[in-house]
Formats: C-alpha cells, sequence, structure tokens
C-alpha cells in the first residue's frame, strides 16, 4: 500500500505559506518532494528524511514529486494550543485542527446558530481547475467570494497554487476546508457546517465549491470522486441557498464519456442530484449546442432542472488577462474553450441570481 524510501535534502526549489519543495538525493538518483513543515517540522538542505514515493513509482499524476513524512534529524515537535478536532483520523499523520463549530471556536455562538445560507447562489464544480475562472469573473463584478475545499482530492489547501494566487490578489475573501481537508482559514467538520461558516462567518455573497487538485476517475459511471457534486447541491438547498451545478463542458477531450456534458456531469445530475438545481450553459455553435441539448433531453434533465442559457465571451480574455495560467487535463484555454466558456455562464448565471435578475431558462429542444 505504502513504499517509503529514505533520502536527503539537497537544495530548496520553492516554498510558499504552509509548503516547501526540494531537490533530495534518494537511491534512485535525484528526485523531487513536497514538504507541509506543519506536519514534518522544518525542512533544511542537508537533513535526512522518509518519503513517501508511491504516487511516483506507480506515475501517477502527482505532480511528480515525493512527499517527506518526516524529518529524520528532527528531535521532536511541539503542537500549537487550541482545538481538539482531529483530521486524517487513525493514520500516522493524524493532526489536531480547531473547527469553526467547536466550543473553543470564537465562532461557536455563531455557528451553533446558524441554520440557512439565506437564499445566496452557491456554485458546485467538480474540477479544481474550474475555480479561478469562477472567481475572476465574479470578483470583476464585485462579489464577496468564499472558497470551500472538501476532501475529495487533495487534502492540503496549501498544495493549491491557485488558491494562494486568489488570495494574495484579495480575489477570494477566505477559505474553509471541510471533512479530512485541511489548512483553510476555517476548518469545518463536514459540508453543512461549512457552507454556513463561508456564510456567516466570512460574509460571502457568493460561495464555490470544489474539491482540491487531483480528481480520481475510473471510467466507470460511479467511480469518481467527483460524484459529491450531487451530494453538496442537495446539501445547499437543505440550507436554503441556491444550487448551481457548474457543468463539465468539453469537445477537446478524446474520451468518449467526457465529449460534450461529460457523463460525470450527467450522473451527478441524473441520479445523485435529488433537488433542482440551475445548470447554466455557454452559447455555443449550433451543432455544439444541439449536442448538448440532445444529452440533456436523453437523460430527462430539461424539465428536472433548471437549464439556462447564460453566455459570457469576455471570460475567455479575462482568463487570458489574469496572469494565471489556465489549463484543465492539461489542456489551455484555446484548446478547451468550450470548457471555459462552461464556466463563464456559471458565474454570469451566479451574478444574475446574487442580483434577483431573471436567468435565460431553456424549456424544450
Amino acid at each position: 500500500m505504502l513504499e517509503i524510501k529514505r533520502g536527503k535534502i539537497i537544495e530548496e526549489l520553492f516554498a510558499r505559506e504552509g509548503i516547501q519543495g526540494f531537490l533530495v538525493e534518494t537511491e534512485d538518483g535525484e528526485a523531487r518532494c513536497i514538504a507541509y513543515p506543519d506536519l514534518t517540522g522544518t525542512i533544511s538542505p542537508g537533513d535526512e528524511v522518509l518519503l513517501n514515493t508511491t504516487a511516483v513509482a506507480l506515475q501517477l499524476g502527482s505532480g511528480g514529486y515525493h512527499y517527506v513524512i518526516a524529518n529524520l534529524n528532527l528531535t521532536g515537535k511541539d503542537m500549537i494550543s487550541g482545538g481538539h478536532i482531529m483530521k486524517m483520523r487513525y493514520t500516522p499523520l493524524q493532526i489536531k485542527t480547531l473547527s469553526v463549530e467547536e466550543e473553543d471556536s470564537p465562532y461557536h455562538r455563531q455557528m451553533a446558530a446558524a441554520d440557512s445560507l439565506e437564499n445566496i447562489p452557491v456554485l458546485v464544480a467538480t474540477l479544481h481547475s474550474m475555480l479561478a475562472p469562477l472567481c475572476l469573473h465574479l470578483k470583476k463584478q464585485g462579489f464577496r467570494l468564499a472558497y470551500v475545499m472538501t476532501d475529495g482530492a487533495a487534502l492540503p489547501l496549501v498544495f493549491s497554487q491557485t488558491v494562494a494566487y486568489l488570495k494574495q490578489h484579495d480575489i477570494i475573501a477566505g477559505t474553509v476546508t471541510v471533512g479530512h481537508a485541511f489548512g483553510g482559514d476555517l476548518e469545518a467538520v463536514n459540508i453543512y457546517s461549512g457552507l454556513l461558516a463561508a456564510r456567516k462567518v466570512l460574509q460571502a455573497d457568493i460561495i464555490i465549491v470544489s474539491m482540491g487538485p487531483g480528481i480520481v476517475g475510473t471510467g466507470t459511471p460511479w467511480g469518481f470522486t467527483g460524484i459529491e457534486q450531487g451530494q453538496i447541491l442537495n446539501a445547499v438547498h437543505s440550507l436554503e441557498g441556491i444550487p448551481v451545478a457548474v457543468p463539465r463542458i468539453s469537445f477537446a477531450d478524446p474520451r468518449p464519456r467526457h465529449r460534450g456534458i461529460s457523463h460525470h456531469s450527467l450522473t451527478v445530475l441524473e441520479r445523485v442530484c435529488l433537488v433542482e438545481v440551475v445548470v447554466p450553459l455557454p452559447d455555443l455553435p449550433a451543432d455544439k449546442m444541439g449536442y448538448i441539448l440532445n444529452q440533456l433531453q436523453a437523460h430527462n434533465l430539461m424539465e428536472k432542472h433548471t437549464i439556462c442559457l447564460q453566455d459570457n465571451p469576455e471570460i475567455l480574455d479575462i482568463l487570458r488577462n489574469s496572469g494565471l495560467k489556465h489549463s484543465t487535463m492539461g489542456r489551455g484555454i484555446e484548446q478547451e474553450q468550450e470548457f471555459f466558456l462552461a464556466l463563464g455562464a456559471a458565474a454570469r448565471a451566479a451574478e444574475k441570481l446574487a442580483r434577483k435578475q431573471k436567468l435565460n431558462r431553456i424549456y424544450t429542444v
């Protein structure tokens, strides 16, 4: 289940708050590794470390990094005070967090009384690459945004370069990590309290929810971590928010199951999501638009959900001029225009909902 090797740190490759990257010497030669100082303590060149080398050995999409389990030169690491909610429970790296809900939290009373999202829109996405485009459009419109990261993929929030950029440039007001994800401005036990914390504590006008980097898929109808989208949409409805499903759309992905609206989105909207939600679509050329609408019709989704057309072609220029590199599954803006136009449509729909404006609903094919 786990491959472990010893290594010696050679030099630091990068560092930002909560995360460091190093060049490390192992028995197999030089490699790259990542350390989370909050878990491992301080790491410096010359230190001997234990490495989790499993992902690289399996050639998985972990960015080609080993992960530092422990610094063998460190004599110990003290625990900071405050909080008692454990994440990554019953593993060697279980950590203590101060949960926003617990009695030690300064927000405990606020969270004890929290019960409603007060009819604000919540964009529920499946891929981490969807986060920045949604935020960039909505921040440009003047909204206060909060990001809720689930534990469907990467658990440490600091792994995300996207989140670091969005926070550095004050594009998002704050972050909440839920379940076993950790490292947000606020920690929450589950998605329900995480959503409420984003609204009540961070005072978000619009909430964006997605997993961190590293979605898991198996090519089977049910075996993908993005299936959580349906459960989160249900939670938003239960908490009196407006659930907006961000569709995964592509005409560049070579896999037939992801052509048009991905089977991930179709499965979620047809079988997992139990409530009516808003599903925004971009205005695409007739052949592609027809393909998507036929998919929705075939899965009986035109009547089940609020399917709306929200054209927003300017999203592409916003992304091109943002200073961030935008890609999904290794493909950039020009290759995946429909994917990013769909994000523009979702952001526009959330903007309209926040302003109590009418959506351009499509009723039939």
